[in-house]
């Protein structure tokens, strides 16, 4: 059981978030909001700039994460990231699905409510309007009348049977304000010291 870390890792895990250890790799400045479950072999890579997780997100196995910009790249609440899938999208609003091996591109901007379906590849200079579904071979686009659920049970089941299976990193900050991470800096984070 490993976690790939480099001399310049900087990762920030709210109290009730989930981040198993087993071939997770955490490059660079994370900070992982409450409730948030990360799976084993997730890939965040924030070696060029920070990356900001909200709250309640689910990161399978094998999702990478990569913030290839000096911005940070936020990341908001209640996203799915199915297996396999490969994000470098700078903004991400909340209720996102990506499904299993799709890639959203470091042009593309995500709103909130939004399915990229599997196998779905988009690579454009655009922030996608709420709700939008791109789905089959030829990514075809269609509008969907309501957001995604959020996965609240599947994230309750998950945050109670990982750590009987699974070496868990601990919590190290807790969060001063319950606001969107959206319009929140890595800065809003009140870290603990060993002794919290």
């Amino acid at each position: 059981m490993r976690r790939h870390v480099n001399n310049k890792t900087k990762v920030k895990i709210s109290f009730g978030s989930i981040v198993c250890c087993e071939e997770t790799t955490l490059l660079g400045d994370i900070t992982i909001g409450a409730k948030t479950v990360i799976h084993p072999t997730a890939h965040i890579d924030a070696s060029k700039g920070p990356v900001i997780i909200g709250d309640s997100n689910l990161i399978e196995e094998r999702v990478r994460i990569i913030n290839r910009d000096t911005h940070p790249m936020v990341i908001g609440s209640h996203n799915v990231f199915e297996v396999g899938s490969h994000s470098e999208s700078p903004q991400m609003g909340d209720h996102n699905i990506l499904e299993s091996k799709c890639r959203v591109g470091p042009q593309t901007r995500l709103s909130n409510g939004c399915v990229i379906g599997a196998m779905c590849c988009v690579d454009c200079d655009e922030l996608l309007a709420e709700n939008t579904v791109i789905f089959g071979t030829d990514c075809r686009r269609r509008t969907q009348h309501e957001r995604p659920q959020p996965q609240t049970y599947q994230l309750d089941f998950l945050s109670k049977i990982l750590p009987n299976y699974q070496r868990i990193e601990k919590p190290n900050f807790k969060q001063t304000s319950p606001t969107s991470p959206l319009t929140t800096s890595a800065s809003s984070a009140t870290p603990l010291s060993p002794n919290n």
